[in-house]
């Protein structure tokens, strides 16, 4: 399910991007119980389109780099992880983020970047992603680059339900501020997915 959504996400958003003559309008979705606004395929980035506002843009290039450390971190368990669900695990965590950082950045191209209103100035928000929540430090992640085993196997769980935990809160934030309903789509997914993978990894049992 989380795979199709992102997969239905990319094409909506490429679809929407296709430049042709004969383009068909653009549905733009508005927020619960609200009508959506329908645009033509020229209109969107100008002032009749209601654009994401900053805690949007925020969120995504926040979410870009959060997920980008999730997949450093789970590329090392092939070669260190003793423990099969472990393996397994991680293997689910990066092929399921690495599709869905590719949904957020064609958001980016498609929306993001067509953001002037709300005072935005058409770049994305500068984010420091060391400060963001549940991100590993560099010393952990070396830590966990070193070890081998039960060790590396009780590091990544421990490491990644704190990155998990950082994303739900992210994912939360959004919700309570953002205005595109494609952004809050992608923050109920991560609260979905990863409320389910904390769950998975808390049942862990390393010998």
């Amino acid at each position: 399910m989380r795979i199709l959504f992102v997969a239905a996400l990319v094409a909506f958003l490429a679809a929407c991007t296709a430049k042709t003559d004969d383009a068909p309008p653009v549905i733009v979705p508005k927020g619960p119980g609200e009508q959506a606004q329908t645009l033509a395929p020229e209109d969107v980035g100008t002032d009749r389109w209601t654009a994401p506002n900053e805690a949007d843009l925020t969120y995504v290039v926040s979410m870009i780099g959060h997920h980008r450390q999730a997949l450093e971190m789970s590329a090392l368990a092939p070669e260190r992880a003793q423990n099969e669900t472990v393996k397994a695990l991680a293997s689910r965590i990066h092929d399921t983020q690495g599709p869905e950082i590719g949904a957020m950045e064609q958001w980016q191209r498609q929306y993001g970047e067509k953001a002037p209103a709300h005072g935005h100035s058409g770049k994305m928000p500068d984010v420091d992603h060391a400060s963001m929540p549940g991100m590993a430090t560099g010393e952990q992640l070396d830590a966990l680059k070193n070890a081998r085993g039960a060790d590396f196997d009780r590091l990544f769980l421990q490491l990644m339900i704190a990155h998990h935990e950082g994303a739900l809160k992210m994912a939360l934030d959004l919700l309570k501020a953002g205005v595109d309903p494609r952004v809050q789509e992608m923050a109920n997914d991560v609260l979905v997915s990863q409320q389910d993978e904390i769950d998975t990894m808390r049942s862990i049992k390393i010998g």
